[in-house]
This record gives structure tokens, C-alpha cells and sequence, in this order.
């Protein structure tokens, strides 16, 4: 088992998890906010996991609220929020950082495992020329971006937040994932 499978996060009801929970699963982990232009990315991102959760995929949602505070809600509000907008059924954890000093030790680790992040291309000029300051190589760009573990717990891909659920890159590294 790997290193990051051991690491402890909590719930969105408050019991505690590990990304073992979901061993010989397809994960792809992402960051979420509720008040994002990205938000509509959850509507997607459900329906990939109901498509695919049957072959073995997890969809993890951890709100982070590093990005201009897009995620203020506490958990109940962000539950709250997923399952009335969205309907969205994968689960959603606590609230989490995912960037800075106080960022989680799972991200700590998902980005030492996976520096490099698939699609970065206009969108992180797009937040430039909004006057925004993206965060700088290696860590998480923004709300939405994505990580995919494979079955045995190794974090295979990374993607920019704005390859969506539809993105034949995305699908296709989670077909292969799938696959093994």
C-alpha cells in the first residue's frame, strides 16, 4: 500500500477516511467549490460517476475555499448545496486547503506524486488577464483540478481545472485505469 492511502481526512458527516477506504477503485480526486464559475463541472462530474461507478470509479470531492473564498460554506451548507443543485451522489468530504501553509497532507502528497497537470493551456492566461495570481508550479491552479489513482493507490494523471468530465484525455486515462 502506498503512503498516500494511509493519510486521515474527514467526511462531510464528520467520521474519518482514508483513501485505503476505496482500495481496488479507480479514484479521481477533485477540488470543489460551489461558488466558482468551474461549479458547473459537478453536473458532469456525476454523471461520469454514475456511468462509471459499476467498473469501479470513485469520484472523491473535497471543498477547498483557497480560490477568492469561492467555497465559505461550512459542511452542511455544502452538502446541502451538492445534493439540492446537482444531485450529486459521489461523496463529498469536509472542507479541506488545498493550497498554502495549512494545506492538507493528502494534497501534499498528491502533488509531490504528480507535479505535472494535463491541459494547462489558456485558462491559466485567462486568470492572469482577470488580475488574478495563479498559484505557481506545482501546486493546485484552482478549484476543479483533478488527480486519478489507480487501483493500487498510485496517482497516475493530473489534470488542469478546466478539463471537464467530458474530456477525451480525462475519459481515456480512466479507461485505462479501469482496465487494469
Amino acid at each position: 500500500m502506498h503512503e498516500i492511502q494511509e493519510i486521515g481526512f474527514k467526511k462531510i458527516d464528520g467520521a474519518t477516511a482514508t483513501l485505503a477506504d476505496y482500495q481496488g477503485k479507480v479514484a479521481l480526486i477533485v477540488n470543489v467549490a460551489s461558488k466558482c464559475g468551474l461549479t458547473p463541472q459537478y453536473e458532469a462530474l456525476e454523471k461520469l460517476y454514475r456511468l462509471k461507478k459499476a467498473e469501479g470509479l470513485e469520484i472523491l470531492g473535497f471543498p477547498a475555499n483557497n480560490f477568492l473564498e469561492q467555497e465559505p460554506g461550512s459542511d452542511a451548507e455544502i452538502q446541502d448545496f451538492c445534493s439540492v443543485t446537482y444531485d450529486v451522489t459521489f461523496p463529498i468530504f469536509s472542507k479541506i486547503s488545498v493550497a498554502g501553509d495549512d494545506k492538507h497532507p493528502l494534497y501534499q502528497e498528491l502533488i509531490k506524486a504528480q507535479p505535472e497537470r494535463i491541459g494547462e493551456g489558456p485558462w491559466w492566461d485567462d486568470l492572469v488577464e482577470y488580475g488574478l495570481t495563479p498559484n505557481p508550479k506545482p501546486e493546485v491552479l484552482w478549484n476543479f483540478e483533478k488527480f486519478l489513482v489507480n487501483r493500487r493507490g498510485e496517482v497516475i494523471a493530473r489534470f488542469a481545472p478546466d478539463i471537464t468530465a467530458e474530456d477525451p484525455r480525462l475519459l481515456e486515462a480512466i479507461e485505462i485505469a479501469l482496465a487494469e
